[in-house]
Parts: C-alpha cells; structure tokens; sequence
C-alpha cells in the first residue's frame, strides 16, 4: 500500500514555531512519497484508495534521535546515581550480557516490539560493542519496517575489563565488519558509535576518522552531558579546548552527526555546532533522572542549531516520544524561570517541530508530511481522553502529547508502508 490517501484533521510542522492545520482534509501518499496535504482532494488523486480517518488526528510519525535499545530491560533502575555510577553500576554490566547473542536476541526483541507499537518510526539506535549482537538488533528493526541508524559501540579504555575491546584495531575491524553485514539493508543504515571520548583512545577515534571518510556514513556519541564527566575529558585531552573540540578534531561534527544532551555547553561548544551543523538529542528525562542539568534547548533553536529528541533509555524511563516532548516544555521553564530568561520557554509548535521535522532532518526529507517528504504518519484517536470540553484541532493535540499512550494510535505509517 504505497499509493493512498489519509482524511482526517492533518497537523504538521510549518517551521519550528508554526504548525499547520488542515480540518477534514487529505494527506496524498505516491510511492512512499507525500504529495502534500490538500483541503480538497486534486482530480489527479481521485483514484487513490481513500482512508477516512473520521475526526482523527493525523500527524507525522515521530522521531527519537538517541536510545540505548541494550539498556532496554532495566530502564527505571539507578535513578538515584549520576551518569558515570549509573554506567558502572547499571549500564555496563547489563551491557556485557549482550556477547551471548541468544540473549541479545530476546532482549531485542522485546525493545523492538514495544518500539513497532509506539509512536517512533525512525530512531537513531546504540548497541553494544559485540558486533554478532548489534547485527541481531539490526535485522530485528529491519523486519519490522521502521527506519533505523543502528550503531555497534566502540570503547577500548576506561571501562570494566568484561565491556572494553582488546585494541583499537579490534574495535576497528569489528566496525567494519559488521558496517558490510548491514549492506543490501532497506531500512537499516550503520552509524559510528563512539561511546563517548573517555571510552575511545585517540587511535581509535582517528581510525574512525578514517572509517567516516572512507564510508561518508553518519556518527552519533553523547557531548557535555554531566559536570564530571566533562572534567574527565579535559583531563583526557588537554590539548583540545573544550570537549566539543575532541570530537571536532576527528571529523565527527557535521550535518552528518549527533551529539546527545548538550547540557553543559560553553559558548565556543555551541558555535561550533551551529558552524558544523550538528545536531541535538535533547534528552530531557534522562537528564533530570541522572542528575545532569537542563540543556539550554531555547537557546539552541534561537541559534539555529539543529535539535531533535530523544527517550535516552534506560537514562530515560519510556519510549515515548510524547513524553519527552512534555518534559522538554517543563524543563525549558525551569531553565527560563531560574536559569537564564533571555530565551522563552518551548511551547507545542516547539516541541512537536522537534519530534517531527527536526529530528527527521537527520534522516533526509523526513518528519513531515509536506511534499516531497517521505510519508511517515500515525493516525490518533484521542476519544478514549473524556471530557465535555469542545477543543480546538490544536488543543486536541495538546492534549493528547499530555495525556495519551499506545492505545491512542490507529495506525502508522513508514515511507508509504502500514506498520498496523
């Protein structure tokens, strides 16, 4: 089913601040493809199968820019550490489960079933450093026809014996070997994954270099997410300025690339990003739950900068997009009222463009359903949220990012392709 037509109460993102609303109209799909959305439907599509929504909400699907699927299974555990005790505590060991691939293969499975039945349809994906175990994952979400970047973990210092590969030209040729496993993939792309810069030796970090050069594929790591851990990295790397330089240095800030949380950024980190054309996983759970700080997200926008978001299992608690996209209206209030009030707090227009067309920007003409744009769209029944209130399309939505879950969604929609 790539050629049909969707009616219903269509919203999408006009810009970051605007949205677009089109009651009782017609979202056109050619070949996986949007044709735009119509109040009117043209004569060109008459013939088009006609899916009449009723008085539904249909929306871009949405975007998750940063999930550890591995961490999956204890999400909710370790609230009460920082980053660098929780990935000790927590993170590392479940992670080294995951060198049985029978193991990983269950776990996967459980991860890449609740996310086939939530509201992302194009994530940006961690695995773990065993290459046989992030091919599993990979071919999981392949099959199931959500769009994916899937990254198998490089790290060759500073972490437990049991979690940490033998030599940078190990972690090297695994990532090579699992990038051409991934070949004649649909759905599913390979991204370098450095873990973060203290896991990663500088002959590591350059021979990726030389990977991304080579491959011309995307990187994904996390940037000034906690105080020490950002302290540890100007330990690590005296020479660079600041940690945004690092990654820098070796290629791996550019449109191509993702840098997840942002929290703590000096004022040369965000040119730099703004400069490269990087891009954001605002993670705004994961920060609260590890005690990092809040991300000057308003800030960001207002520059420029590209910014998506992202659940951040298992430093985040849910998949759910809607979530985090409340979260990041809270938490940007926060940062208004007792951190910096130069920049207004982020309203829907800002969050919804953020978990649609801004995080969908990483992946090409995504997030939208503008023409053009590959057409990604879940269907939503808010009636099930009672009340006597007559609310406006917008208002519909609102309430729906607050309130709703899973049993909210009719169906969903990747490039063309129903989902269920």
């Amino acid at each position: 089913m790539m050629d049909f037509v969707l009616r219903g109460n269509i919203i999408y993102s006009e810009d970051k601040d605007r949205l677009s609303v089109t009651e009782n109209g017609y979202a056109v799909c050619v070949g996986g493809v949007s044709k735009g959305v119509f109040e009117t439907l043209p004569e060109e599509y008459a013939g088009l199968e006609t899916v009449d929504c009723g008085g539904k909400l249909i929306v871009p699907g949405f975007v998750d820019l940063h999930v550890h699927a591995p961490q999956y299974g204890f999400r909710s555990v370790g609230m009460d550490c920082e980053l660098l005790e929780w990935l000790n505590r927590h993170a590392f060991p479940e992670e080294s489960k995951f060198s049985d691939a029978g193991y990983a293969a269950a776990a996967y499975k459980i991860f890449v079933d609740d996310l086939v039945s939530g509201f992302t349809s194009r994530a940006c994906v961690f695995g773990t450093l065993h290459r046989e175990a992030t091919a599993v994952l990979a071919g999981l979400i392949e099959k199931s026809g959500l769009k994916a970047m899937v990254g198998k973990v490089n790290m060759d210092r500073n972490s437990p014996d049991y979690l940490r590969e033998k030599s940078w030209r190990e972690s090297l040729s695994r990532t090579e070997e699992y990038i051409d496993e991934l070949k004649g993939f649909k759905n599913v792309r390979p991204i370098i994954t450095p873990r973060f810069v203290p896991s990663c030796t500088d002959e590591l970090m350059e021979g990726l270099k030389g990977i991304i050069e080579k491959t011309g594929l995307p990187v994904q790591s996390h940037l000034s997410e906690n105080p020490e851990e950002i302290a540890w990295v100007k330990e690590l790397c005296p020479d660079c300025p600041t940690y945004g330089d690092v990654y820098d240095k070796y290629g791996m800030l550019s449109a191509s690339s993702i840098m997840a949380h942002c929290v703590h950024l000096t004022e040369r980190e965000i040119m730099l990003l703004k400069d490269r054309g990087a891009f954001v996983a605002h993670c705004p759970e994961s920060n609260m739950n590890l005690a990092s700080g809040i991300a000057p997200v308003s800030r960001l926008l207002h520059e420029g900068i590209n910014v998506g978001l992202g659940s951040d299992i298992a430093g985040g608690t849910t998949l759910s997009i809607p979530a985090a996209m409340t979260l990041a209206v809270q938490n940007s209030k926060i940062y208004w009222r007792y951190i910096d009030n130069k920049y207004p707090p982020l309203r829907l227009e800002n969050v919804f463009y953020l978990a649609t067309e801004g995080g969908g920007k990483f992946f090409g003409k995504a997030g939208s359903l503008k023409n053009g744009y590959e057409f990604d769209a879940l269907v939503l029944d808010d009636s099930n949220i009672k009340t006597t209130v007559d609310f406006s399309v917008r208002e519909r939505l609102e309430r729906l990012i607050y309130l709703g879950g899973r049993s909210n969604i009719v169906s969903k929609y990747v490039s063309g392709v129903k989902i269920f």
